[in-house]
């Protein structure tokens, strides 16, 4: 009896312990999450003057073209960027992304699609290893707190296999699968083709009769074919800016929300093992009661 209390008490000890680094995490966890949204919120109006200003350029020239804004003929090779976590203990952050890759990558093949896969974050890239799939291109090591240099690579690196015919090794689309936050209690992960990109054109026959805006006399300075050029190339850098903001995010609240469980769980554990601990000590007791009063008993009867 004695060595099963033992052991009791040294489990208990245990998860103590363990409820004590789960609720670290937690409170690190919930410090981290607050900057990483408002850092999420901050560069929405950045991504959103963006777009305002592709989408006048283009109304200013319809006839503009551009690569990234063309649908390739052959898209034989489709790019995927997974934005995984570089640490664990995220519940199923991680495994929701991968789940989803793998129905985009079923998707793709019955289409006649190779995906190609880019991956952000230590463990997307250590899942493609262990099943010794190949990435094109990985990142690691800052998916808790992205940089924009971390972004813009990322950028430069797509843009350039979509830039690429297929036939000498390029893309012909660029989806990338992330975990959108939406509050502290949701995320969603979310499959965003990026490449080529789609620009809604204001057009004053959209309007209704008498109320069409007046657009802005602009002058382009340089040219609006350099312009474009350059605004596109900002425009995809600036979304997956956002993309690996709202990841992080997310990460950072799958991993409050799965150590606060693990907590409650450990402190569950905790009380049932105490209950546990109680019983056999009271056996215990009953038992050395037992053996006194069959001594005494013996003895004298003696």
């Amino acid at each position: 009896m004695g060595a099963q209390l033992r052991r009791i008490r040294g489990r208990i000890r245990s998860v103590t312990s363990t409820a004590k680094i789960t609720r670290a995490q937690e409170l690190i966890a919930s410090s981290r999450v607050g900057r990483a949204r408002d850092r999420a919120a901050a560069a929405e109006p950045y991504a959103r003057e963006i777009s305002r200003a592709v989408t006048a350029l283009v109304s200013h020239r319809m006839r503009m073209d551009h690569p990234l804004l063309d649908e390739r003929p052959d898209a034989s090779r489709v790019a995927v960027l997974l934005l995984t976590s570089d640490r664990g203990f995220a519940g199923g952050f991680n495994g929701n992304v991968l789940r989803q890759e793998q129905a985009l990558s079923g998707l793709l093949e019955g289409q006649g699609k190779r995906p190609v896969h880019y991956v952000a974050g230590r463990k997307g890239v250590d899942w493609f290893r262990f099943r010794g799939r190949p990435v094109a291109g990985q990142w690691t090591g800052v998916s808790g707190a992205p940089d924009y240099a971390t972004a813009a690579e990322i950028g430069r690196t797509l843009i350039e296999a979509f830039d690429t015919p297929t036939g000498e090794g390029g893309v012909g689309e660029v989806h990338v699968v992330y975990t959108r936050f939406v509050s502290m209690l949701a995320q969603r992960v979310t499959v965003t083709r990026i490449l080529p990109l789609v620009v809604e054109e204001e057009l004053a026959r959209s309007w209704p009769e008498g109320r069409a805006p007046l657009l802005a006399p602009y002058e382009f300075d340089p040219s609006p074919e350099e312009i474009l050029d350059r605004l596109l190339r900002t425009y995809v850098r600036s979304r997956l800016w956002h993309m690996l903001l709202s990841s992080a995010a997310s990460e950072h609240a799958a991993r409050r929300a799965a150590m606060m469980a693990a907590t409650e769980n450990a402190h569950e554990l905790i009380e049932r093992l105490t209950r546990e601990a109680n019983e056999a000590r009271q056996a215990e007791i009953t038992t050395e009661i037992s053996e006194i009063v069959g001594g005494a008993e013996a003895l004298r009867h003696s």
